[in-house]
């Protein structure tokens, strides 16, 4: 069986993320730019561990926190890519990256595709099917290992995402935003990145403010 609540309603993007919360019971969190939704799924095909990336956000603000991972905005973003040899890792989808995204960007998409036919799996997807979403996401495990293929633990990095959430609090959100952006840093904290930023504002905003940017039209 599988029962679904929703939470701050609005409509899905594909901005998705999947975390676990112990034996029996998962969340599937939707999120949109500046809002999310969240749903119960009580099913016995549910995952009896959670990876890093599905910890308690409030764990993983503590820690980037802690390790002084700094948030910049888009235009600062820019200015540390043209002078200070940054580099922008865009965690999305491979799809939006190809669609469009920073010039000199490098894309290591922290979710993929459910590629799996596990009863978990298919658990998943009922859920995701449930908001009419029929392509939905997974954890990419491969994650830290292609970053690791791509860049050194010493590479100065600035992580971004669609919406890019945020870690400081506000009356409505008193420990911030979660976003995919925020996850990736918190992962390439645990494996030993040093050097990394997290872009405020997400990609939404690096277009809007049409920053240096590369399309579909431009690669064709």
């Amino acid at each position: 069986m599988i029962a679904a609540t929703t939470a701050c309603a609005s409509s899905p993007s594909s901005c998705l993320f999947i975390s676990t919360t112990g034996h029996r019971r998962s969340y599937l969190a939707i999120g949109g730019i500046g809002s999310y939704r969240r749903i119960l799924i009580r099913s016995t095909a549910t995952k009896t561990t959670k990876s890093p990336a599905e910890e308690d956000w409030k764990v993983k603000r503590e820690v980037l926190l802690q390790k002084r991972v700094r948030s910049v905005d888009v235009k600062e973003s820019l200015r540390l890519q043209q002078e200070n040899k940054f580099v922008i890792l865009d965690v999305r989808p491979e799809a939006e990256f190809k669609k469009i995204h920073p010039e000199d960007a490098i894309n290591v998409q922290l979710y993929r595709l459910i590629k799996e036919w596990t009863a978990w799996d298919i658990a998943r997807r009922v859920a995701f099917a449930f908001f009419g979403i029929f392509s939905g996401t997974e954890e990419n495990p491969d994650f830290i290992q292609l970053v690791e293929s791509k860049v050194d633990k010493e590479a100065k990095l600035i992580v971004a995402c669609t919406s890019g959430g945020t870690m400081r609090p506000s009356p409505n959100l008193p420990e911030g935003q979660q976003s995919r952006s925020l996850i990736a840093a918190y992962l390439l904290i645990l494996n030993g990145y040093t050097n990394v930023y997290h872009m405020d504002g997400g990609l939404y905003t690096w277009f809007k403010e049409d920053l240096p940017c590369i399309s579909f039209s431009d690669d064709d």
